[in-house]
């Protein structure tokens, strides 16, 4: 089966109506057995060093992996680089199919490219909707093993974020994924209540950093709530039948005001005491933290990650003085 790459989440249930394997680019860069090496390659291909590590990532696995000769790039709505990205892979014979999340008609303008994008992959929008039927039995397990993390306290935080930044693709077969997941749930019911005294909140893209919740963890703090990857599991549209109203409810793409109003419902609802708000080094979202700061109401610690491994020492101890002030 052909493999399709994107650059983040986008309308999986096109790719698997159409009979092939999504992949996302970001966990192939991100799980590779030198990340480093990946972001080095680009370097020396021509890449600035001032560039996100994450395009650089995906730029050398795409070039890396022989079974991947098409993508599809977020051109809106995402990184402001992914237009450039898909030009240089182009130079290398990759196919570069564009997707966007309008910034304006949301609705009408999405509808449009989703259709565009049934076109291409020549499958009709009701083959795509009885995925999303098989899709939402995973989601709704996703939303239990959130729960899990922040209801009943078993789940740990690293936990709720493999699984849920995995369901932008399902690992690229979903039957395996919900076999998966479900094992998962049934030995994490069998633990003990997790009695960690500060619940934080983690927003923004997911991390770079490698031992972020295992540290957190340590000092008695646990992450319950992870914004960017719940999205990704389109908790909020399950058992609406409809890709285009999905994928608008998607927050991630669209406004600052968007997320914040979700991040606030979140906050009270989880009753979560502060927040580590990520920020990947270069990037434009790094400004929205002006307005995080003055609109959220709860202690924010903002963190900024370049390249991938374990945190720096200064930033561990950022981490530890913020939780003893909330302690």
């Amino acid at each position: 089966m052909k493999k399709i790459g994107f650059t983040t989440s986008i309308p999986v249930e096109i790719i698997f109506a159409a009979g092939m394997i999504p992949v996302d680019l970001n966990n192939v860069f991100i799980t590779a057995e030198s990340p480093q090496r990946n972001i080095e390659n680009a370097e020396n291909a021509g890449f600035p060093r001032n560039t996100c590590a994450w395009i650089k990532g995906i730029y050398s696995g795409v070039v890396n992996c022989e079974d991947i000769d098409t993508i599809i790039g977020v051109v809106e709505g995402d990184c402001s680089n992914a237009k450039a990205l898909m030009e240089v892979l182009e130079l290398k014979g990759i196919t570069a199919i564009p997707f966007a999340y309008p910034s304006s008609d949301t609705v009408e303008k999405l509808g449009l490219e989703i259709r565009k994008l049934c076109e291409y992959f020549n499958v009709a929008i009701d083959e795509c909707n009885k995925v999303k039927d098989d899709l939402d039995n995973i989601r709704n397990k996703l939303v239990y093993l959130d729960e899990l993390t922040w209801k009943h306290n078993k789940a740990t935080g690293f936990e709720n974020h493999l699984w849920q930044v995995s369901s932008s693709d399902f690992n690229g077969d979903y039957k395996v994924f919900s076999d998966d997941i479900t094992n998962l749930i049934n030995k994490i019911e069998g633990r003990r209540e997790n009695k960690n005294r500060i619940r934080l909140g983690y927003i923004g893209v997911p991390p770079i950093y490698t031992d972020l919740y295992d540290f957190v963890e340590e000092k008695d703090a646990r992450i319950v709530y992870n914004e960017v990857q719940r999205q990704f599991t389109m908790a909020d549209s399950i058992g609406i039948r409809d890709l285009v109203k999905t994928y608008s409810n998607f927050t991630y793409p669209y406004s600052l005001s968007g997320r914040l109003n979700d991040i606030k419902k979140q906050i009270e609802l989880r009753s979560i005491d502060a927040i580590i708000h990520y920020t990947q080094s270069f990037c434009f979202r790094g400004i929205e933290d002006i307005v995080i700061r003055k609109e959220l109401g709860v202690p924010v610690l903002t963190l900024e990650g370049d390249k991938p491994g374990n945190i720096d020492a200064r930033t561990k101890l950022r981490i530890e003085a913020f939780i003893e002030m909330l302690k």
